[in-house]
């Protein structure tokens, strides 16, 4: 399915497929699709990005590629995938139990209304809102938004390591390529370019897809840390594996009950991943793409280009 959405994006075309090559991904893109290149219209750059990865396509025009979105259900593959039970609550799968997975909703903030507004959430403290408002952040450092770091778009002060964030989900294969390739769909709906958006790609799935990754920088004033966070059976082992850094003993989340939609819950066992997950059988894939210890990824894809600037201007 990603390949022939490249297709059809590679049929369109964009007039600004080619960036100087000492012009940042957001710089570049923020001017050509909001014509100056501020703080604010490089967040509304990654908002639009972000949310409609999230929960697909809700701007018009695009270039008529249709974007599911991670909350959507899918195969991968033949594996069932479903991304959602992860964000709703349903899973004790977040980092904040300490050494145990805890339940956290991350749609209390009012779910897919406020994103389809170009918002984060409907207020200001949610677990939405700063889920959300992470990953704006987040994605401003790999696409080297110069303007980041001031009240108009805040600098990433998140967790340093995308492994600790992610631990207790103990991702697949599939969920993680399904996690990808819904932000390179997102981009290639706005007319990006067939060549970036595989950049973008392989680029997450270098620093994110391999099981036992030795540590990486991504944030560079956070330095080298642990940041795999395709970790069960199923996912590629990197060639330069540094497995004892891992906890190789994490259950698959079970299930959790929520008393309330803004409450917490623990699981009460190990349990399975029987419900939104996916079912994995099979060998893992085999690594074929080597990352060095210590080292700093380089993430490079187009960003929104075409009549969206209408929305803004």
């Amino acid at each position: 399915m990603f390949f022939r959405t490249l297709a059809l994006a590679a049929t369109v075309g964009s007039a600004l497929a080619q960036r100087p090559a000492n012009i940042s991904i957001c710089d570049y893109y923020t001017t050509a699709l909001l014509k100056n290149n501020t703080a604010a219209n490089q967040k509304t750059l990654l908002t639009l990005v972000v949310n409609t990865a999230a929960i697909g396509n809700y701007t018009q025009p695009n270039i008529g590629i249709t974007v599911p979105g991670i909350l959507a259900p899918a195969m991968v593959n033949g594996t069932a995938v479903n991304l959602a039970p992860y964000f709703t609550g349903m899973l004790a799968s977040t980092n904040r139990g300490g050494s145990m997975g805890i339940s956290v909703n991350f749609l209390d903030g009012g779910g897919a209304t406020p994103l389809m507004m170009n918002m984060p959430a409907n207020d200001t403290s949610s677990n939405q809102y700063f889920l959300i408002n992470h990953l704006y952040e987040y994605f401003g450092v790999l696409l080297g938004c110069s303007m980041q770091g001031g009240a108009d778009y805040s600098a990433y002060e998140g967790d340093a390591s995308q492994y600790e964030v992610h631990k207790f989900m103990q991702l697949s294969y599939a969920e993680v390529t399904y996690f990808i390739e819904q932000v390179g769909m997102s981009a290639a709906s706005f007319g990006v370019a067939t060549e970036d958006v595989m950049l973008v790609g392989t680029a997450l799935m270098n620093a994110f897809g391999y099981r036992c990754e030795p540590p990486m920088t991504i944030v560079p004033a956070q330095g080298p840390q642990l940041q795999s966070i395709c970790d069960d059976e199923t996912c590629p082992l990197s060639p330069n594996a540094t497995c004892a850094s891992y906890n190789g003993t994490i259950p698959k989340p079970g299930n959790a009950t929520i008393p309330g939609s803004n409450s917490t819950a623990t699981s009460t066992g190990s349990g399975s991943k029987t419900t939104g997950g996916s079912t994995a059988t099979g060998s893992a894939p085999v690594a074929t793409v080597s990352t060095a210890a210590g080292a700093t990824v380089a993430f490079s894809f187009a960003a929104v280009v075409g009549g969206l600037a209408a929305m803004f201007l």
